[in-house]
C-alpha cells in the first residue's frame, strides 16, 4: 500500500506540477531592458532639450528615459536661437544565449545647431504729407479782363476771382 500511496502522490505531485507550467510565462525570465542614457549636445550649448518622453535638460547633458519601442525626437530651444527638433532612431537587438539584449539610438550623442533667428525686418513707412498747393503768381492792382478765369495750369479756380 505504500508503494501505491508514493505512486499516487508521485503523480499527483506530478500532475500539478504539469499543471502549473501552462500558465508559467516565458516573459518573466526576460528582463526588462535598462533605461536608456541619451547624451544631448548643441552648438551654441546651453540648449534647453527635451524629449518627446518626457525628459530634458540644458546641453550639454545627459538623460535617462525608458526603452521605447517606437522612435522618438528632442527639441532644442534656445532665446535668439531658431528652434530645432531632431529624430532619434530606437534600435533593438534581441541578444541570444551568450549576449543579453540591448537598446540603443542613432544618433547618440544628439546633436543640434542652433542658427540664429533673423529679427523680422521694419517697414518704415513715410508718413502721408498732402501736396501743398503752388502759390499763386502776385496779380497786380487793376485785374486784368480775363482774370476771372482761373489760373492756367492750375486744377483749383482762383477763389478771389470776381472780387474787387
Amino acid at each position: 500500500m505504500r508503494r501505491v500511496i508514493a505512486l499516487a502522490g508521485a503523480s499527483l505531485l506530478g500532475a500539478t506540477s504539469l499543471g502549473g507550467c501552462s500558465s508559467v510565462s516565458w516573459n518573466m525570465f526576460k528582463s526588462a531592458p535598462p533605461p536608456l542614457q541619451v547624451r544631448l549636445e548643441s552648438n551654441p550649448p546651453g540648449a534647453d532639450a527635451n524629449t518627446s518622453l518626457g525628459p530634458g535638460c540644458k546641453t550639454p547633458c545627459s538623460v535617462s528615459v525608458p526603452a521605447p519601442d517606437v522612435p522618438f525626437t528632442v527639441s532644442f530651444a534656445l532665446n535668439k536661437y531658431q528652434p530645432v527638433s531632431v529624430p532619434v532612431n530606437v534600435i533593438r537587438n534581441p541578444g541570444d544565449f551568450t549576449t543579453p539584449a540591448s537598446v540603443t539610438t542613432d544618433p547618440n550623442p544628439v546633436f543640434a545647431e542652433l542658427q540664429p533667428a533673423v529679427p523680422p525686418k521694419l517697414v518704415k513707412k513715410k508718413p502721408h504729407r498732402p501736396k501743398k498747393p503752388k502759390p499763386a503768381a502776385a496779380a497786380p492792382d487793376a485785374a486784368p479782363a480775363d482774370a476771372a478765369a482761373p489760373a492756367a495750369g492750375s486744377a483749383f479756380p482762383d477763389p478771389n476771382a470776381g472780387k474787387h
